[in-house]
């Protein structure tokens, strides 16, 4: 992780200030985290303590309901967003070879039928 984004993840803010930079109230904030939209870390005395990166997220939260949004498409976007941050990574992991290329386009084409048909006396070869 960089350094930047490091220093963004660290949970240093107490509710009350993220209800001054956000302007909303305790009870949302903590509907917010009942809902799993949002996950603050708690201190040693069990109280929330928020990152920049969780006030982004409760801004952009404010601005999907602005929008229209109702919480279930909120969860539903931040779900379809991890999933594809998932993959993302999964693939820069685990890059296709170029026999994982070879394999995928041949069954391609053998399930499209261009090449699954075989003429009597003629026998296919892999590709």
């Amino acid at each position: 992780m960089k350094e930047k984004e490091l220093r963004r993840s660290l949970a240093v803010l107490p509710i009350g200030t993220v209800m001054k930079l956000t302007d909303l109230t305790a009870r949302q904030i903590r509907y917010y985290e009942a809902q799993q939209l949002i996950q603050p870390e708690r201190n040693e005395g069990n109280r929330r303590m928020y990152s920049l990166n969780d006030i982004d997220r409760l801004l952009e939260i404010r601005d999907y309901l602005a929008e229209g949004v109702n919480i279930a498409g909120i969860k539903a976007i931040y779900e379809q967003q991890a999933s594809a941050a998932q993959a993302k990574q999964e693939n820069q992991e685990h890059p296709l070879t170029d026999d994982d290329v070879r394999r995928i386009m041949q069954d391609e084409f053998l399930r499209q039928g261009r090449l699954g048909q075989t003429r009597p006396g003629i026998q296919q070869r892999p590709l």
